[in-house]
């Protein structure tokens, strides 16, 4: 019995069957780091902002494709490979940038899917067109940073922009066509069980098809690293994460494709919570949970309305 909705499940009823993504740099920054919001970026985010996994950025889209495709070579034997566009805010420079790295990465015959990686306050109109273009050649995928859908928390965070323009965001994404995932932080400081409960309501009821959903790191040169440094505060312990993203699980629409439900930060800059690094240990433990308490997605909302899909 799958418990909940995976991203593997999804991809191969839209191929035909198992793809693998490869992380690209296309050099972008992000406003809330470049001074037009602030120099700080969220206080979660490091350095490298969630490019930490991404290929050398000197190098073109092409080169990286084939790196990666290189650096995959041992544990996917496949040649179907969505191009991810992940480092920092990936929509973030002039429509004629964006539209010659995307076009690039789909020109390659093993590219099936462009995914990017950004801010609901940088999808201006002239961009959501030309991603409305592309999705007609091969479907493209939006994912937005929504972290928490409480303003109070993101100020906190210095996020850099208010829900409504996420919601306003999803929405126009949503009435083109356009694929939408949105990113999750559970334990962010000062927000209790009911508020991320309230996060996950929110998202249920957007045009929203994908989730990610991680907990909280601190992680070296970030500034919240030297927040918890100098006051540190608590983080979840394996068995409270567990506990939370089970019953996140429980409380989100049926048709809503469950990408991630832990997060693998860099091992080198991984402060807390330690427990966190051994990623098969998190995913097992979740499963087994899942089993033992036979919990479901959507098992605690109403079962009256049916909802598609995808």
């Amino acid at each position: 019995m799958d418990r909940y909705l995976t991203y593997s499940s999804f991809l191969k009823e839209q191929f035909g069957g198992k793809v693998y993504k490869i992380c690209l740099n296309g050099g972008f920054t992000c406003p809330n780091r470049d001074g037009s919001l602030s120099t700080l970026g969220c206080l979660f985010c490091s350095e490298g902002g969630s490019g930490d996994f991404g290929e050398d950025p000197s190098l073109s889209v092409s080169d990286q494709i084939i790196a990666g495709k290189k650096q995959t070579s041992d544990k996917y034997h496949g040649n179907r490979y969505i191009a991810y566009f992940q480092a920092f805010t990936n929509t973030y420079g002039p429509v004629e940038k964006l539209n010659r790295l995307y076009r690039e990465a789909l020109a390659s015959d093993e590219v099936v899917g462009l995914a990017i990686a950004t801010r609901p306050d940088c999808l201006p109109h002239e961009v959501l067109e030309l991603l409305r273009d592309l999705n007609q050649i091969k479907p493209v995928f939006i994912e937005l940073g929504l972290q928490t859908c409480h303003d109070e928390t993101a100020r906190r965070m210095n996020r850099g922009y208010e829900t409504k323009v996420f919601t306003d965001a999803a929405s126009r994404c949503g009435a083109l066509g356009l694929r939408v995932t949105a990113h999750v932080i559970l334990g962010l400081p000062g927000e209790d069980t009911a508020m991320m409960y309230e996060t996950i309501s929110y998202l249920n009821s957007l045009p929203v098809k994908g989730i990610k959903l991680s907990m909280l790191h601190i992680l070296k040169n970030s500034p919240l690293a030297q927040i918890y440094e100098k006051e540190p505060f608590h983080v979840f312990t394996l068995e409270e994460y567990v506990d939370l993203v089970i019953s996140c699980i429980e409380r989100l629409r049926p048709d809503m494709v469950i990408e991630r439900i832990t997060g693998d930060g860099p091992k080198r800059l991984l402060i807390a919570p330690s427990w966190s690094g051994n990623k098969r240990l998190v995913l097992n433990t979740i499963h087994q949970e899942m089993r033992r308490r036979d919990s479901w997605q959507g098992k605690e909302l109403s079962t009256s309305v049916g909802v598609p899909r995808f």
